[in-house]
């Protein structure tokens, strides 16, 4: 089964294939690059869900409507900030992708707000789109807080100073997003939550088709 993923994250790729092929073991993920597809998908959504079925849509397309197709749309959500910055995380502070300006402006924003009203999450919604109509949409989120400050050396975005709140036994304790390994965040982190939710939906859609 082929998957056309609308990116061309080769980390992404990797992490989609590795949890999809240990339900669905022919599944084969291709990327934006594998289709020919050049140029950015434009993400004019308003919303996670929005931005993620745009892209799906969009590389689906692409594919000459061959293949199903899966895109995510990830981002910050605090609460005391009614949602923000949300789907604009990676340009809340106006550039694409500065992190550093990022986390400045969201410590500006929150520096009169005490530590019990930093709660956030991070939110990560997964869809997938198949040629025939049908859709999945799935959320994984991760709960924490913000932080006065960075702590850590390790990942990206926002990940220094959000603090993760553990759910279960067993989870980082006390540890943001970037002071935790990349085996760690990948257990309790809302793109791994996400994609293992989509895992289950599409292989029970597999094999309801290969049983009818």
């Amino acid at each position: 089964m082929d998957m056309i993923l609308a990116s061309r994250n080769q980390k992404k790729i990797k992490e989609l294939n590795a949890i999809l092929s240990a339900s669905i073991p022919d599944i084969r993920i291709l990327s934006l690059d594998d289709i020919g597809f050049e140029g950015d998908i434009e993400e004019n959504g308003t919303t996670f869900e929005e931005n993620a079925l745009i892209k799906a849509r969009t590389a689906m397309a692409a594919g000459d409507n061959r293949y199903p197709a899966v895109a995510d749309d990830s981002g910050l959500s605090v609460d005391v900030l009614g949602g923000a910055p949300g789907v604009y995380s990676a340009r809340y502070a106006g550039g694409h992708g500065n992190d550093e300006a990022n986390n400045q402006l969201l410590l500006k924003t929150l520096e009169n707000t005490p530590d019990e009203k930093r709660t956030a999450q991070f939110v990560s919604v997964i869809a997938c789109v198949f040629p025939d109509g049908r859709k999945i949409l799935v959320r994984g989120e991760a709960k924490g807080l913000i932080l006065r400050e960075y702590r850590g050396e390790g990942g990206f975005g926002y990940d220094p100073l959000f603090l993760y709140l553990p759910e279960n036994e067993g989870e980082p304790y006390n540890k943001t997003f970037s002071e935790m390994t990349s085996e760690e965040k990948n257990i309790i982190s809302h793109r791994g939550r996400a994609i293992r939710k989509l895992a289950v939906e599409l292989s029970n859609q597999v094999n309801h088709r290969g049983n009818t």
